[in-house]
Order: C-alpha cells, then structure tokens, then sequence
C-alpha cells in the first residue's frame, strides 16, 4: 500500500500511454527502503490494471538510479526483507505491462536486480554498474532471479566475485543494459513509439514469451536464494561489513567461514 500520511518516494506521471515511474528518495540515492518498495510495487500495480497504459518508463531523480538496499534500515533490522524484495522483482517480470527502465546515474547491488527485471534498459555515459555486496559480506542472492538468466555467465563470475564497477557500455555488451547512449531520451524515443503502438493483448503475450527464462529461473530458484540471503545477512562478515560501510572505514574480515556458499547457476 502506499504511505498517505508521508511524501511518496515514487512518482507517477502518465504521458500518451506511458506511465512514468520515478523513484524520488535522492537523500539515500534511491536505496531500496520498505517505504521505497511498498510504493514502487503499488505504482505498478496500479499501473498494470490501467487499461490506458501501454507500458512504464521507470527513471530516478538525483544522481543515483539506485543504490541497492537501504542499509541503515538493513543494520536497524527494519529493512526491506529478501522476500520482499523478491516479490518486488516478481511484479515488475510478471506485470503484463513492458517496463523500461531509463538510467542516467550509478545503479548498484540490488538496483542491478531491478534493471534485471526490466524488459529494456537504456543507460547514459553518467551510469555504471556494480555487484557490491561481496564488499559488505553479502552476495548477490535474490536478485539473481532477474540478473543470471540474461547476463554472459563469464561476465557474472568477473563482476560477482570482484564487485568492480563497469560503464554502460559493457553492461550492454554483457546483456544487463539493452541500450548504451550518450542521449538516453534520443535513444528512448522510438521505443516508446514502439510500445504506444502495439496491441495491448499482443503486447501482454510477446511479454511472457521474453520472460520465460526469468519465470523458470523464479521458479527454480527462489526459495534458495531467499535462504541464502537471510543466511548471509545474519552473519559476522554482513555485520562487519555493513557497519564498515556506514562508518566509512574499510572491514575488518576475519577467516572464511562456512557461512558463505555459492549462489545456483542457471
């Protein structure tokens, strides 16, 4: 449901049938906050059941696309849950509606999951990309849903385990990114024109034929990965390495423990 009694932190407008949904919380630079989660999902929601709606742009205000999640409220124990997040992912695959994501900023962590759920990304030259959870003592679990069933798996293997960042530019030529421009809004134009123009019906059906791999991997591999992140999170390495992050010092790791363990392929 989305919060009446605080400012949303995602904004819709609509446009000749393109619902723009714009993720509006720049203060934390757009970090997956419950608050955040619960508004997003109910836009889409909302915006899936609108018969005057061919398809949604998703876009962000400040600098980032999105920061992944909000790790105040992670380290507070009130933050958004691998399940939601889960389900977050789900809505934007199963919505009959195509979901285009427009990216002009760095995306990190499990914003990554969410341009991984999206049908066409376009991303400008200020955007990059990275899989930082390796860094705080986490993994990329859920949001590998989305993310394994279209990136080149050796391209996985590099930015998973190394968390280094890339431009979008390689997060095109490895299959995160649909489009790589230096206009992003150029760049949009005839898709959108495309999506304004098609057949709600035929629009809906050519949709789950291009998720197919992603709903099988839903299906697969879901349960795991949630277990593996709540196993992760309620670890020393993810304490240590989220309280390092939010006091600005590097992490103090100690010895490889069992607590880690490698996310199913596809």
């Amino acid at each position: 449901m989305i919060h009446r009694t605080t400012t949303p932190l995602v904004r819709r407008t609509d446009d000749s049938g393109i619902a723009t949904l714009t993720l509006d919380s720049p203060h934390n630079r757009n970090a997956l906050s419950a608050r955040l989660v619960d508004d997003l999902v109910a836009h889409l929601n909302r915006a899936a059941e609108d018969s005057g709606i061919r398809a949604v742009l998703l876009t962000h205000t400040g600098e980032a696309f999105c920061s992944g999640i909000d790790l105040t409220e992670a380290r507070a124990g009130t933050g958004v849950t691998a399940e939601r997040l889960a389900d977050l992912l789900r809505t934007v695959v199963e919505a009959p509606k195509p979901v285009v994501a427009r990216v002009t900023g760095p995306a990190r962590a499990g914003g990554l999951g969410l341009l991984g759920a999206c049908d066409i990304v376009a991303a400008g030259p200020a955007a990059s990309f990275a899989f930082t959870e390796v860094r705080i003592g986490l993994a990329p679990a859920v949001l590998s849903t989305t993310v394994l069933p279209r990136l080149d798996p050796r391209a996985a293997a590099r930015y998973y385990l190394t968390g280094e960042p890339f431009d979008s530019a390689e997060a095109a030529r490895i299959g995160l990114v649909t489009i790589a421009d230096d206009d992003v809004d150029a760049a949009l134009e005839p898709v959108l024109a495309g999506l304004r123009s098609a057949a709600p019906g035929a629009l809906a059906a050519a949709k789950h034929l291009t998720t197919t791999n992603t709903r099988q991997f839903f299906a697969a591999y879901t349960s795991e990965l949630i277990a593996l992140a709540a196993r992760l999170a309620g670890g020393a390495e993810a304490g240590e390495g989220i309280a390092s992050f939010l006091e600005r010092r590097s992490p103090v790791w100690k010895s490889a423990s069992s607590e880690t363990s490698c996310a199913p392929t596809q």
